[in-house]
């Protein structure tokens, strides 16, 4: 059973301001909570089905569910149909610094606005062992619902960081390529690591002033009659090419 406090409080974690202010965010459905479960952030409170409770494993270290109708777990999520669950987790701080190391892609993403993309992307660094984003200021939130829910539980083990990417990429010691629209072709470049990855938003590409600092320009071939991919098929399309290089 869920109060109506509670129901307000889960409710109000709908928007970015809330989710600022307390410091909180919100996983849902069984695919997210399980890996919420299974990973080492710190989960304030799930509100879950009976059904769902008896899929989670016996030696789970957190005990205090909070079994609820399907129709209350509805109205506190922001999905269209949960029958599940809905789990209030604390944010992890999203840093600022730089940990860039040897031998790693340092995937860069400049203004990023759509939720989806970015969870897609955050699940394709997942997939390709990629374990930080670093990202510009304007890129959609890390903790929007819409993106914890397009990671399908990988952010779990992808960290963002939100930051000035001007200085940063100045900074890094290592090549930046950067994807547009006309560029050396991804399928002819011979690549080493370490070096810098940027992609750019999905309606101006990447910026003038990051263009500036970019080392080589990349493109995936084109072949039919479409005007563009959309950031996260792009990276995806990228990596690909990139690990199966290096």
């Amino acid at each position: 059973m869920i109060s109506k406090q509670q129901q307000k409080y889960v409710q109000s974690l709908h928007n970015k301001k809330y989710r600022t202010e307390y410091g909180k965010f919100l996983v849902e459905g069984e695919k997210g909570i399980l890996e919420i479960l299974n990973s080492d952030f710190e989960i304030e409170n799930i509100f879950c089905t009976e059904n769902f409770k008896e899929k989670v494993p016996t030696d789970t270290k957190f005990k205090a569910f909070n079994i609820c109708k399907e129709e209350e777990i509805q109205a506190i999520s922001t999905f269209k149909t949960n029958n599940s669950g809905v789990a209030v987790v604390n944010q992890k701080k999203i840093t600022t610094t730089p940990k860039v190391t040897e031998n790693q892609i340092v995937l860069i993403l400049d203004d990023i606005k759509d939720p989806g993309n970015l969870g897609t992307i955050i699940r394709l660094a997942d997939w390709y062992g990629i374990n930080d984003l670093y990202c510009s200021q304007n890129t959609v939130e890390f903790y929007n619902p819409k993106v914890i829910n397009s990671t399908m539980g990988s952010f779990t083990r992808v960290s963002a960081h939100y930051l000035d990417l001007a200085p940063f990429i100045d900074g890094l010691k290592v090549p930046v390529l950067g994807a547009f629209l006309g560029g050396q072709n991804i399928h002819h470049l011979s690549l080493k690591k370490p070096f810098g990855l940027v992609i750019g938003s999905e309606s101006h590409g990447i910026s003038p002033e990051i263009e500036k600092l970019i080392d080589t320009k990349i493109t995936i071939p084109r072949v039919g009659l479409a005007e563009s991919l959309n950031a996260a098929v792009a990276t995806g399309i990228i990596l690909d090419n990139i690990f199966r290089d290096i």
